[in-house]
């Protein structure tokens, strides 16, 4: 399995391997909760815009997209401290464990390692 995937949930990330190597493969919806690190400068700082820049570039060379993204204001119910939702649509469980074997995925790993302070990923249906 690709570096960027070792010290994540090894369960679910064989769950989506196991999918991808099926005829069952199919869209996949990804709900990432970012928290950004304070010399990311959230949602304006040049740190921020060049990772989304270098996400946005390896999304589309996969087929996938940022369907929304939007910051958050705060947690009526719950605590959880993060800056940003976004929903990334991919075309099938392939795709993203394909991301780190694309042209420019080293880069985007990088600017995502010193943006992110914390993320969770939640994987749901994307049809």
């Amino acid at each position: 399995m690709a570096e960027i995937f070792k010290g994540r949930n090894s369960a679910e990330i064989e769950k989506i391997s196991a999918i991808a190597d099926t005829d069952q493969d199919g869209p996949v919806l990804m709900i990432n909760l970012n928290r950004y690190v304070p010399a990311a400068d959230f949602p304006n700082g040049a740190l921020y815009t060049d990772y989304m820049a270098a996400l946005n570039t390896l999304l589309g060379q996969l087929g996938a997209r940022i369907l929304w993204q939007k910051p958050v204001r705060g947690q009526p119910i719950g605590e959880q401290s993060i800056d940003e939702i976004l929903a990334i649509w991919y075309p099938s469980h392939r795709a993203f464990l394909d991301l780190p074997e694309r042209p420019g995925s080293a880069e985007n790993f990088r600017l995502r390692d010193v943006c992110v302070a914390y993320a969770v990923i939640h994987r749901c249906p994307g049809d």
